[in-house]
């Protein structure tokens, strides 16, 4: 099930077509009101003829002369060919003759969209929740290219979204969605750009797991987590192991390197303590080694 197009919800900050609205209502009035007495300074009276003239007058008046917003852009038909793009302030066009069609709103546009219980490629139902920036860059394209943009806009981007989450298990949906944002909007731009839409940005919000499978994913996670921890325990024992057996190769028939080495353990071992080792006997035999300390004597000292 695909998620309706949602429009954020209107507020005093929002802009409004109220004075151009305004604006063509008093240009009706006024060329009426002009029409209905010039016809009485002519024929001396106001009848029905001379009603339905000043609304005549009036309405292609109000449809020859246009007031478009600063955000906005006006598409010119002529004859129902496109003539040009007009606007923003006043726009004159003939009457009958010329008409504008549409109105393009150029300001950044929000538009939430989302895909409710879409299959991962691990078949995993979620629902996404996901808002995307854009704006008319092409006003000519927009109007000729596509019928409804908006409408437009907003159903590209839930099918485009919907294939990015099939592409992708739960686990790198919800990990990487900086790569699912720049991989819905790449695709969004190669598409829009062809309507004369840009595409600033695109947001993920959300991605919701149902209830009843968030306590087995993560007994499941809290498994793989587990794992890995043993694992790299394992890894880091093999490697201890290894280091000893090199070690123990290398002390293997030289005496003398044992002694040292046993010296230099007692002698870390007191160090930063600043203790006194009580060495047994056995131990100290490392320190009394007659060949050991025969080496260490001086070679041109007397031997007695």
């Amino acid at each position: 099930m695909v998620q309706p197009h949602v429009q954020p919800e209107a507020g005093l900050n929002h802009t409004s077509r109220n004075g151009a609205i305004v604006f063509s209502v008093f240009i009706f009035v006024l060329a009426g009101v002009l029409t209905l007495a010039i016809y009485q300074t002519i024929q001396g009276r106001i009848d029905i003829a001379a009603i339905c003239i000043a609304l005549i007058v009036g309405w292609l008046a109000s449809s020859s002369i246009h007031f478009i917003m600063e955000w906005e852009k006006a598409v010119i038909m002529r004859f129902g060919r496109f003539n040009r793009i007009a606007g923003p302030g006043l726009v004159f066009t003939l009457p009958i003759v010329e008409f504008y069609s549409l109105r393009i709103d150029q300001r950044v546009m929000v538009t939430y969209f989302g895909a409710e219980e879409t299959l991962t490629s691990d078949l995993v139902p979620v629902n996404v929740d996901a808002v995307i920036f854009w704006m008319v860059f092409s006003p000519k394209k927009a109007a000729l290219e596509v019928e409804d943009y908006p409408v437009a806009v907003s159903w590209l981007t839930q099918t485009t979204l919907r294939k990015a989450i099939g592409r992708a298990t739960l686990s790198k949906a919800a990990m990487r969605r900086d790569q699912l944002d720049a991989e819905l909007k790449e695709v969004l731009e190669t598409k829009l750009s062809e309507w004369g839409i840009d595409v600033i940005d695109v947001e993920v919000r959300d991605i919701v797991v149902p209830k009843e499978l968030q306590d087995p994913m993560a007994a499941e996670a809290i498994a793989m987590r587990e794992r890995n921890a043993r694992m790299i325990l394992a890894e880091a024992e093999r490697d201890i192991s290894a280091m000893l057996h090199d070690a123990s190769a290398a002390y293997d028939g030289d005496t003398d390197a044992m002694h040292l080495r046993t010296m230099h353990l007692a002698y870390e071992s007191v160090k930063n303590s600043g203790g006194t080792l009580v060495i047994p006997s056995a131990f100290s035999e490392g320190f009394n080694d007659p060949n050991l300390a025969e080496n260490r004597m001086p070679k041109n000292a007397d031997h007695k």
